[in-house]
Formats: C-alpha cells, structure tokens, sequence
C-alpha cells in the first residue's frame, strides 16, 4: 500500500492511494487533512478501464477518527492492483 495527500495552492488537496496487491482490502483507513467529501475521481480497477468494478461508489466522507496523529480519516474500498484518486469537495 501507498498512500499520500498532493496539496497546491490553488486547489482542494487529492489523496491517491496505490494498493499493490492482488487482495481487495474493506475497510482500509487512511489520514486525511479535512472533514467533508472525498470524490472518488480515479479508480484503475473501473470497468470502463477493463477492471472489476470494485471502489467506493463514487467518495467516501472523512470521520472524526483518529489516525497515525491526525484527527481526521476515511474508510476505503481499496480494489487489487489499482490506485484511487479522490478529490476533496468539502463539507
């Protein structure tokens, strides 16, 4: 697993997150920066790229639960041997 928040200044932070197995992990918690919606804005194991399908139906919202010291995270789908990308939309 791989995972890593890209900030800029002119626009919402992305979190991408790489799962480099052939095993489909539920449940798969990561840190993120700010409460509200997360979009799913990428997703390798689509089927319109010729994957199964499997992901988090379109975003997932972030949780006041802590973890790794940041007060904030989501709980992710994280399809086999893809990567995600989400977008953050706000609260």
């Amino acid at each position: 697993m791989l995972a890593f928040i890209r900030r800029c200044d002119d626009a919402p932070p992305v979190l991408v997150v790489c799962n480099f197995t052939p095993i489909v992990r539920y449940g798969y918690r990561v840190w993120v920066p700010e409460l509200g919606r997360w979009r799913e804005r990428i997703n390798t194991d689509s089927e319109s790229y010729g994957g199964s399908g499997v992901g988090n139906q379109g975003g997932v919202n972030a949780e006041e639960i802590a973890h790794y010291g940041h007060p904030y995270s989501v709980s992710l789908t994280l399809p086999p041997l893809a990567t995600l990308i989400f977008e953050y939309e706000g609260p």
